[in-house]
């Protein structure tokens, strides 16, 4: 049995879920609405605040599955009654971060200011602190954009070894290098 799998989850209140004819789960609650397919395979118990999930054989595929599918409900109930947030920070001289409604105006040492447009699902904001790195706030029900959203972000400016600089999660440590005055 998959030990994430087996795990029951608990369904808090305010968040109400329909599981359709075709194993479509929509969660629904405070923060938003997310649906997600399921495989048929899988079969869904809800019952006394909880949803239970079973897979009918032991293969591979199966269990695989199983865990899979009890995670991304997990996820969505969690995200629907609380959130996920992705704190972002950006370290280096001249990098500012300024958000306007969607879109987030990056400017990141190039010759140019990115402007990153969000998806509506996610909730962006920056703060900006005399003597502090800039910092950006990501928020959304749904884990997987944020952290899609968040990926795509620091891709624009990866930390580097040597001068530590670039777009960080909060709380990252970069491993430093030493540069070429070492080698002497």
């Amino acid at each position: 049995m998959s030990r994430i799998g087996k795990l029951p989850v608990s369904i808090p209140k305010g968040v109400e879920i329909k599981v359709s004819d075709k194993n479509l789960i929509t969660v629904k609650g405070p923060k938003g609405t997310l649906e997600q397919q399921v495989d048929p395979d899988i079969k869904l118990n809800i019952d006394n605040g909880t949803i239970t999930l079973e897979r009918p054989t032991e293969q591979k595929r199966h269990k695989s599955m199983h865990g899979l599918y009890r995670s991304l409900i997990n996820n969505m109930v969690k995200g629907v009654s609380e959130g996920f947030t992705i704190t972002q920070e950006l370290v280096g001289v001249g990098y500012k971060a300024n958000a306007t409604g969607q879109k987030l105006e990056l400017s990141l040492g190039y010759s140019h200011n990115i402007i990153f447009v969000m998806p509506p699902e996610i909730k962006v904001e920056t703060v900006t602190e005399r003597g502090r790195n800039p910092i950006i706030n990501l928020t959304s029900a749904d884990k997987q954009l944020v952290g899609q959203i968040a990926a795509k972000i620091r891709s624009l400016r990866k930390p580097e070894p040597y001068k530590g600089k670039g777009v960080l999660y909060k709380g990252e440590i970069v491993k430093r290098k030493a540069g070429k005055a070492a080698a002497s």
